[in-house]
């Protein structure tokens, strides 16, 4: 390399055009090109300027080499040619383009200039050049140009170096960020000094360096070729380094510290606090780093902490929190019944939300990041703020609280009541459309920062306790948000101060549970011409009546469902229970040409107890959501009705044979249409004469699944609809593999060879209970979606061991006598009698008789 010393301009950039269709290096064409002829004066780079330039931080980059001889004979010498470096930016036939690495300027090149192979030249490659000008057009271009070893401008190998300027930091000792300042380091490299820029970004590990610090790092070159300074380890302290983090764990005599600088954790012996301090979890402190020699703990070769001392509290900061509030929707919940689970993510929530740029952007939470413990579920809608650590600038939710709007768009039924008790941790509510007191955790309360207090009225979500199996009917209250006083009613006034009324029989001191109801006290009491009659309770009462008194009262609708509870508000509607999931269902509208979605917790009842083709009774939602329930209307207020409350049409007497040509949208969930098609068809099955739609309700068997192709028998009603309908499906044999809980397996094999699955729900009869070995009938149906087979109607054909059945069979003939052989015989070696000492023996007669 030229140890001249390196010239270093400032002024305007130059941009030479590019000539894409010359073949050779034509003067006359680059001499068209509208090129400026004046070029400012090439100054020269010395020591006293560069330690000018480098004091004066947060300017732009300070790159180069130096020599005092040669930088000294260049002033004194200003006719001296300089050489500049660049990198190679295009080749074309016989000439190409440099781009300058010390100021904005691209210059033109002759393959004739360059020392060396032209076909080892390629792009992006460093060279040192001397810029002329062209003697017939004065114009500036490149001469002279040579190859440089790539480490002057790129290496990707460390070089070592030592920090001459600092980056400037804020009152509370942070360093500003990279737009705000920038720091200097110096190495040399054969005999010439470099001064590189470097920021906050290029330093790893989040430490600060200070002036003298001994350090490694790599020499980046930007798109203009200017050069820097990037993964910046420190190597040799000048000073020994404190570094910052929070104790974590503690055992007996030693514990834990998370490092403000990584994301790590670093041991600690006790003894290592100065000044006897007892520290404890929590703690910010500052401490420094050595490495173990001796084979204690830690281990030999593991870093530790030492020389701790305690910081003042908030002093050590991992995250920054953005102040902008943002709107998201879960995507993921917390499932805080598995910590399995969460220990290995500690993270494991998701939300996501619409960027400024409009971009979805999921961000992950975790359990400490809610403003409380309550409840999340997926689809909730929230608000949250978003903290980045500044140890890895890994983003996560944070301060996250539920929206109301959650309420209004989950499809959730909603109840509400009073605080009826509070003891240490939890309570029990007062439920207006519940008798029973209702269990509900202090974590569950939305409002972290109001305090919970007897009678404050709240509307809360009913569930079933987690962890407990479905058909337990331990319930709680979860999500539970305060209301403004007087907006829970337990009761409404129908009528005041009626004075035509007797007491007929007294109020018990306690009231008395007969059934479903509690029994009270009774008045009789005229309405028009009509007698009616009224329960009442003491605590109703200003002074207990006696029977026969008269009385003056009002008269008080209760919304609790165990009392005189008032209907609820809007249209009823009445439908059959099509289908049943783990937690809720759908209900075939009266019209049967529709379903109707229903979650359990809008059951008036244990759904445990409901059946297909059940009739129920229901309200819509009044809002009309669809959010939860896809395209089907959520109903609400679901009741279960007596038997034949709704009419049916009366039934044809011909029974006929037909084929599906549509099955019911639950077992099809593509098809538009719910009713499901039964099609009449001729001997040949090649035109149909009728067809004839069905529901839950045509169906003998609820739990068939139809499917198109399945040959049934059935009868047709009034109104033209199927009813009656009988599956007529081939019965296959086999005997079960395993039983697993509440499914199983049979020995038939399907496809790929696997064994057919059953549920338990398929079984006929509800008090067979199936064993592996059993023999059983079934059909086989197909899953139209997934294509895998199932067994269904499940009928066990015989309940009796086989050897119990053999035996019977044996003891049927009484006329000849039998003998079973109970317990084989051994000799004295026990391997047996010998075949010689056995004599025939006649059934029935005895021929000696030993005694013992």
């Amino acid at each position: 390399m030229n140890t001249q010393s390196k010239g270093y301009r400032t002024g305007e950039a130059y941009e030479i055009a590019e000539i894409y269709d010359m073949t050779c290096f034509d003067m006359t064409a680059i001499r068209n090109l509208n090129i400026p002829t004046t070029f400012p004066t090439i100054g020269t780079f010395t020591l006293d300027s560069a330690t000018v330039l480098n004091n004066s931080v947060g300017s732009s980059s300070i790159y180069g080499s130096q020599s005092s001889n040669s930088s000294a004979a260049a002033s004194a010498d200003p006719s001296q040619t300089t050489r500049e470096t660049g990198i190679i930016e295009k080749l074309l036939h016989s000439y190409g383009f440099i781009q300058c690495c010390e100021r904005q300027a691209r210059l033109l090149f002759h393959f004739s200039q360059f020392s060396g192979n032209i076909d080892h030249l390629k792009i992006g490659d460093p060279v040192e050049f001397e810029m002329t000008y062209d003697r017939r057009t004065g114009k500036p271009i490149a001469s002279q140009v040579s190859k440089i070893a790539p480490e002057v401008v790129l290496s990707e190998e460390r070089v070592t170096g030592t920090v001459t300027t600092e980056l400037r930091t804020d009152s509370a000792n942070n360093v500003l960020s990279s737009s705000e300042t920038t720091g200097r380091i110096s190495y040399e490299n054969r005999g010439e000094c470099f001064f590189l820029p470097y920021t906050k970004d290029d330093v790893e590990g989040n430490v600060n360096l200070r002036a003298g610090d001994k350090v490694s790092f790599q020499i980046a070159t930007n798109q203009r070729g200017n050069l820097g300074a990037c993964h910046i380890r420190l190597e040799n302290p000048a000073q020994p380094v404190k570094y910052r983090g929070v104790v974590c764990s503690m055992k007996e005599s030693f514990g834990f510290i998370e490092r403000a600088d990584v994301v790590k954790e670093i041991f600690f012996h006790f003894s290592e606090a100065e000044g006897n301090v007892e520290l404890r979890p929590g703690d910010d402190v500052e401490f420094t780093i050595q490495t173990r020699s001796s084979t204690s703990v830690p281990p030999q070769g593991r870093e530790y902490a030492c020389n701790i001392t305690r910081l003042p509290p908030g002093s050590v900061i991992f995250e920054d929190v953005d102040s902008t509030i943002y709107k998201g929707q879960v995507l993921k919940s917390l499932e805080r019944n598995n910590a399995v689970r969460q220990n290995n993510d500690p993270l494991p929530g998701r939300i996501r939300y619409r960027a400024a740029d409009y971009s979805e952007v999921e961000v992950p939470f975790g359990e400490k990041d809610q403003k409380g413990d309550f409840t999340l579920r997926h689809g909730d809608w929230v608000q949250f703020l978003l903290a980045t650590d500044r140890r890895d600038q890994l983003q996560r939710a944070t301060s996250i609280a539920l929206l109301d709007e959650t309420f209004k768009v989950s499809g959730e039924k909603r109840e509400q009541g009073t605080i009826a008790s509070l003891k240490e941790g939890f309570g029990f509510l007062r439920c207006v459309e519940r008798q029973a007191r209702l269990f509900f955790h202090f974590t569950e309360v939305l409002d972290t920062s109001r305090e919970i207090e007897v009678n404050d009225e709240v509307e809360f979500t009913v569930i079933q306790e987690p962890g407990l199996a479905y058909n337990n009917s331990r319930l709680q209250a979860i999500r539970i948000q305060h209301l403004p006083a007087n907006s829970v009613q337990f009761e409404t006034l129908m009528a005041s101060a009626i004075e035509a009324g007797c007491v007929t029989r007294e109020a018990p001191k306690s009231p008395i549970k007969s059934q479903d109801r509690v029994e009270g006290g009774v008045i009789t009491y005229e309405h028009g011409d009509a007698k009616k009659t009224i329960m009442y309770f003491l605590k109703d009462c200003e002074k207990p009546p006696r029977i026969g008194e008269r009385v003056r009262f009002d008269i008080y609708m209760l919304e609790n469902n165990n009392h005189a509870s008032a209907e609820p508000t809007g249209q009823l509607y009445r439908g059959f229970i099509a289908v049943i999931k783990e937690n809720f269902g759908f209900i075939e509208t009266i019209s049967h040409d529709e379903e109707v979605f229903f979650h359990f917790s809008n059951y008036q009842g244990n759904p445990n107890w409901l059946e297909l083709g059940q009739e129920v009774e229901y309200t819509l939602a009044p809002n009309g959501n669809t959010s939860v329930s896809g395209n089907c209307l959520p109903a609400e207020n679901v009741r279960t009705l007596p038997k034949n409350s709704i009419p049916q049409p009366a039934l044809l007497e011909n029974v006929h044979n037909g084929v599906v040509a549509r099955p019911l949208r639950c077992i099809n969930p593509e098809q538009q249409e719910y009713a499901g098609l039964i099609e009449i068809q001729d001997e040949l099955r090649t035109t149909c004469i009728s067809q004839h739609e069905f529901g839950i309700t045509s169906l003998v068997n609820k739990r068939d699944l139809l499917q198109k192709g399945d040959l049934v028998r059935f009868r047709i009603d009034e109104s033209g609809r199927a009813a009656e309908v009988n599956a007529v499906r081939l019965k296959k044999r086999a005997t079960v593999d395993s039983i697993k809980g509440q499914f199983g397996f049979l020995n038939f094999e399907v496809e790929d060879g696997k064994k057919l699955f059953f549920h338990m729900s398929e079984v006929q009869g509800s008090t067979v209970a199936l064993h592996p070995g059993d023999t059983v009938e079934f059909s086989v149906v197909t899953n139209q979606r997934n294509g895998k087979s199932s067994a269904c109607n499940v009928l066990k054909i015989n309940d009796r061991p086989d050897r119990l059945i053999s035996r019977l069979k044996l003891n049927g003939d009484d006329g000849v006598p039998r003998l079973i052989l109970m317990r084989a015989p051994k000799g004295p070696q026990g391997k047996g009698f010998s075949v010689l000492a056995r004599h025939p023996r006649i059934p029935g007669k005895q021929l000696a008789k030993i005694l013992f």
